[in-house]
């Protein structure tokens, strides 16, 4: 829990279970064997409830926040921890950390009580005020029954974020007694610290680089611990009167803002209205909470290489500090990717606008507060220790010449259909932002040849990949022309553009910019033009819309010791021709709706989607054509395949409702995209489902061969989306 400040005062939890070799969990880990885990509610405000499964234990944490006073109001934590399994007959011994960490401005004082037990802790800071943190004794679940609990402290400078883990570890190595009254003693392993400034050693109070300080609780499960944070000012103001939020208060406090939840929830998505199971809107409710409880404020400095406007120059420049920024935003997932994705985050925001608009308005606020003088925004934003701690070095550094899908547009086009007055205020003001970042796109991505597009920042033509990746168009390895060079052309990107110049002039009519609707009105016009499309991206030999560049099949990766793998081109040599790559990419005319319901070329692209022996699986489309050479292949001998064959919920996303679109307009392919449409979202959802029941989490990606969940979990970005396709929302 943190302060939405580039300072914050932070608040955490440590556990771990006592016995032959403690574990101390902190940071979700992926092979750390702890899990499920994840919020079941999570309002993205003032409210959530989270269930952690560690071995033959769960772990229940849920947080109110109560309004008040002139600096947030009070908040508190109810952590319960019980078996695994009802019946358990031997309990074990846990140890809570509860840990309060500074960053050097902040006061804080801990008032000890007559034992030297720490009776709470007084602080202040410019932005909280006065400020007190209490730690309840613990009882049993659900009820007041006092249990017996053993404490320890501990009280240093901040060592930083990255750090805490690895302090509280190299200080367990101290024996204690827990002995309650009338039962034998049981030794657990506590921190042997004290509360006297002079253990600070030679740092003193820490002063400019904060202070971090820990109350370990050590109890027999089953308990709960309840952690409670005062605003002096939220106190002054009448929340003294309301009592302490904590026992039976904060206990009605939770169960009401859970009906509230549940009935919020209802009113928005409609699923129990729409006929969805139990099990559906559980899971609908899990993806929703994942994602707004994975938002976060992060405050930091990018490291940024200037565009050179050559390309191949840009060797010579080192990369530059850009000032620090802060960044509201949701993440793919918090605890493996607790940064900003610019073309993931247009996906998030469109569920979350659903649910609440003020938090979309906030974060594509923030997002276009990144803008450059140029009108770029970094694709990825490492902002923050939380951030960099989790990023290959390789990763850190952004180039101003790379841009990213402007997804951002969606919840734009979105806010358009709504016409809320708050909403369109918003778009005013962001309007310049919106207008700059296209304009730089729209040019510095230019193509060979007029209205044509084409991603820079492909990856040199290395000996050892057998096609060069393309990370800034967010399809990384998807394969593109085997030979990389300035003629190519690709549709991806092209359609994308064609889309930002529609929303884009839609907006500045519906604001009255006639300048902007001059400018933009005719190249809006040309991108949708489809003979133009036709003309630069159908390949007649392929039957479907295609890239185009210097391109040859007869590439494939072959063992050459003591290299590994290596390329082998060979014949045909490459030649400028269409990119046969059946997949994604080949489907954006009709994913992102460009083409006219009675366009001859809306059949082949409904044929190739449909069809089993390329993009249809039974648990959604695929993302690169089974019939595809590329297919399953990696990329290198340490690069998977990533975006060549695995079933991806953003896309099937687009890809349900431009069906549901075609399916609700006249025109000869109208009763098969509908009937497309409910058979692609029931495989999508069904398997999502399975895959939750099964595992406990949502998944980056599913396998098109048999529907597992593969890559990163707990990863509910973009695939909570499966709750707007339970809704029939697009």
């Amino acid at each position: 829990m943190k302060t939405r400040s580039p300072q914050p005062l932070l608040t955490g939890l440590m556990w771990a279970q006592h016995g032959t070799t403690p574990q101390l969990r902190h940071t979700c880990e992926q092979g750390d064997g702890v899990g499920p885990y994840g919020w079941e509610f999570h309002d993205g405000l003032s409210f959530g409830r989270q269930h952690i499964q560690d071995g033959a234990l769960r772990l229940t944490t849920e947080f109110v926040k109560r309004p008040g006073g002139q600096h947030g109001g009070d908040w508190s934590w109810r952590v319960t921890v019980e078996p695994q399994a009802s019946g358990t007959s031997a309990l074990p011994l846990v140890s809570l950390f509860f840990y309060v960490v500074t960053d050097g401005k902040e006061v804080l004082v801990p008032e000890v009580g007559a034992k030297g037990q720490l009776k709470f802790i007084s602080g202040h800071s410019s932005e909280l005020g006065d400020f007190r943190l209490t730690l309840l004794a613990p009882t049993s679940p659900g009820n007041t029954t006092p249990k017996y609990g053993s404490y320890n402290v501990f009280w240093s400078s901040n060592p930083g974020l990255p750090l805490l883990t690895e302090t509280v570890k190299s200080r367990l190595n101290s024996w204690f007694q827990h002995r309650p009254p009338g039962a034998s003693p049981e030794r657990y392993l506590g921190l042997p610290g004290s509360l006297k400034w002079e253990d600070r050693g030679p740092s003193g109070q820490g002063q400019g680089q904060g202070q971090f300080l820990i109350q370990q609780v050590t109890v027999k499960v089953p308990f709960s611990v309840e952690l409670v944070f005062e605003s002096g000012s939220a106190q002054a103001g009448g929340n003294q009167a309301l009592g302490q939020l904590a026992g039976s208060l904060l206990t009605q406090a939770l169960e009401s803002h859970a009906e509230a939840f549940r009935e919020r929830f209802e009113k928005t998505f409609q699923l129990q209205k729409k006929g969805l199971s139990p099990e559906e809107q559980a899971l609908g409710q899990a993806a929703l909470s994942g994602l707004l409880g994975g938002i976060g404020y992060f405050y930091g400095q990018g490291l940024v290489l200037p565009d050179m406007k050559v390309e191949g120059s840009e060797q010579k420049v080192a990369p530059a500090l850009f000032p620090p920024v802060p960044l509201f935003t949701a993440v793919p997932s918090r605890s493996f990717f607790p940064r900003g994705f610019l073309w993931d985050e247009g996906f998030h925001q469109l569920l979350v606008q659903r649910w609440d608009p003020r938090l979309t308005r906030e974060a594509l606020g923030h997002w276009l507060g990144l803008l450059n003088a140029d009108g770029w925004i970094g694709r990825e934003q490492v902002l923050g220790d939380e951030a960099r701690v989790r990023v290959p070095s390789e990763f850190l550094v952004q180039r101003a010449a790379h841009a990213n899908p402007p997804t951002l547009l969606l919840p734009v086009a979105h806010m358009l259909e709504g016409h809320d007055p708050a909403d369109l205020a918003f778009l005013r003001r962001a309007f310049p932002r919106l207008h700059a970042w296209f304009s730089w796109l729209h040019q510095s991505q230019a193509g060979p040849v007029p209205l044509s597009y084409r991603w820079r920042g492909r990856d040199s033509a290395l000996p050892t990949l057998l096609n060069p990746k393309t990370l800034p168009s967010g399809l990384d390895d998807y394969p593109r022309a085997s030979h990389p060079s300035a003629t190519e052309r690709h549709l991806d990107l092209r359609c994308w553009v064609a889309l930002g110049a529609r929303v884009l002039v839609q907006l500045a009519e519906q604001l009255g910019e006639a300048e902007a609707v001059a400018e933009l009105g005719p190249l809006a016009a040309s991108l949708g033009a489809e003979e133009i499309l036709d003309e630069l991206h159908w390949a007649p030999e392929l039957g479907i819309f295609a890239d185009f560049g210097n391109h040859t099949k007869a590439v494939h990766l072959k063992p050459r010791p003591p290299h590994g793998l290596v390329r082998v081109v060979g014949r045909p040599h490459p030649r400028l021709q269409y990119v046969d790559a059946l997949g994604y990419v080949s489907l954006f005319p009709l994913l992102l709706r460009l083409l006219d319901p009675h366009s001859s070329r809306l059949g082949p692209l409904l044929d190739v989607l449909a069809d089993s022996r390329h993009l249809w699986s039974p648990f959604g489309l695929r993302s690169l054509a089974a019939s595809s050479p590329f297919y399953g292949q990696r990329n290198s001998e340490h690069d998977p395949p990533y975006w060549r064959g695995a079933v991806w919920l953003n896309v099937n996303y687009l890809a349900l409702g431009a069906l549901h679109h075609y399916g609700h307009l006249k025109g000869p392919h109208q009763a098969r995209a509908a009937k497309l449409h409910s058979e692609l979202r029931a495989n999508v959802v069904g398997n999502v489902l399975r895959q939750y029941q099964a595992t406990g989490f949502l998944w980056e990606q599913y396998s098109d061969r048999d529907g597992r969940g593969m890559g990163c979990r707990p990863f509910q970005g973009w695939t909570s989306l499966v709750l707007l396709a339970m809704a029939e929302d697009y």
